[in-house]
């Protein structure tokens, strides 16, 4: 069950954080990889460590999501070293925190053209090759907070961009059903990356989630990864638009 073997997986913001680790996990089950990300020497460390372990082919591709030729000249080597795509992981990201008050054009657009229009450009790229072989899942790695409001930290962009991802995953989700294609979006709590370790290491933030985290406590390394294989899988055939929180019950209350 959850076997990938034989499938090509692409993953995008291979580089640090959620992106080695659900890179790695597809690598566990036997996919072949082309791992995307700007820092192209923490790809090459990471091949060849997936490689080591898990006898599997790995491709590093430095690729600037936010754009447009970088992502196409991406999809283009992808296809001409494995001659497919089966499963797409849309992990890149990034985001200027500020308030709606607070915050400047720049930031604004940064996050939104990181979080939200790469999102599109991978997808488009990839759905292009996968529809070829009329199979393909794409997982859209969304946020608790595209679903819900917070009080602890004012991110206005990172909201809306996440939210975005939500809805995007079910249109192209209804759009693409046809096709052998499903479009699913995984949306996590407070897991510990480099973006995030600073705050969640603030005594005051720990007290928040104690308070409003039914679990009391932040994601662990690994506790993403069954989501991401599951979806990944041939055994979510009729699994598509689903928006799934791994998030210790943030959302439920």
């Amino acid at each position: 069950m959850f076997d990938l073997h034989g499938r090509v997986a692409v993953v995008s913001g291979a580089s640090s954080g959620l992106g080695i680790q659900l890179a790695t996990a597809f690598a566990r089950q036997g996919a072949d990889l082309a791992i995307l990300a700007r820092r192209f020497e923490r790809l090459e460390e990471l091949s060849e460590k997936l490689k080591a372990e898990f006898n599997v082919k790995v491709l590093p591709i430095q690729c600037d999501v936010t754009s447009t030729e970088s992502v196409n000249a991406a999809a283009e080597k992808v296809e001409a070293e494995y001659g497919r795509v089966d499963i797409l992981l849309n992990c890149a990201g990034s985001s200027k925190d500020k308030g709606v008050l607070e915050m400047a054009d720049d930031e604004w657009d940064f996050t939104i053209a990181t979080d939200e229009t790469s999102v599109f450009k991978m997808t488009r790229a990839f759905a292009n090759i996968m529809q070829k072989n009329h199979y393909g899942r794409i997982i859209n790695i969304a946020s608790m907070y595209g679903l819900v409001g917070n009080t602890e930290i004012h991110t206005v962009a990172y909201h809306a961009s996440k939210g975005a991802v939500v809805n995007f995953t079910r249109a192209v989700a209804a759009e693409l059903a046809t096709e052998g294609i499903t479009c699913n979006a995984i949306c996590p709590g407070y897991f510990e990356t480099e973006l995030t370790k600073a705050v969640l290491d603030m005594e005051s933030f720990q007290q928040f989630a104690k308070t409003h985290v039914p679990m009391q406590r932040y994601g662990k390394p690994g506790e993403l990864d069954a989501a991401a294989v599951f979806l990944a899988s041939e055994e979510s055939r009729y699994v598509t638009g689903v928006i799934l929180p791994v998030d210790g019950g943030y959302t439920c209350i």
